[in-house]
């Protein structure tokens, strides 16, 4: 079956920088959209950074953008969001998605497949 395993997540000060991973399996990898979304306590499930099944597109939302970048490897089979300049506006629960568009309106009704998530705490 098709799982895909966040890692990385963590407490870090605003200002610091975190990478997340995710490692996917039970899907043909190089041919899937992939994404990032994050949800915050008391807030839907929200868009954050979608990538090509080749790479060669990226999407980020207005909230991220400029400090947050998205990649993958096909060869590992797996996605990075790498996390910048981080505000304790970012704290969220960061999850992987397999999703069907890879933006830039990437919705959770685009999405197929979905990670555990890993928790992200920026502090002031």
């Amino acid at each position: 079956q098709v799982q895909l395993v966040e890692s990385g997540g963590g407490l870090v000060q605003a200002g610091g920088s975190l990478r997340l991973s995710c490692a996917a399996s039970g899907l043909t990898f190089n041919t899937q959209h992939m994404g990032w979304f994050r949800q915050a306590p008391g807030n839907e499930r929200e868009f954050v950074a979608g990538i090509s099944w080749r790479g060669g597109s990226t999407y980020y939302s207005d909230a991220v953008k400029g400090r947050f970048t998205i990649s993958r490897d096909n060869a590992r089979n797996t996605v990075y969001l790498q996390m910048n300049s981080l505000k304790p506006e970012d704290t969220a629960v960061y999850y992987c998605a397999a999703q069907r568009i890879p933006g830039p309106k990437a919705t959770m009704s685009v999405v197929d497949y979905w990670g555990q998530g890993t928790q992200v705490t920026v502090s002031s």
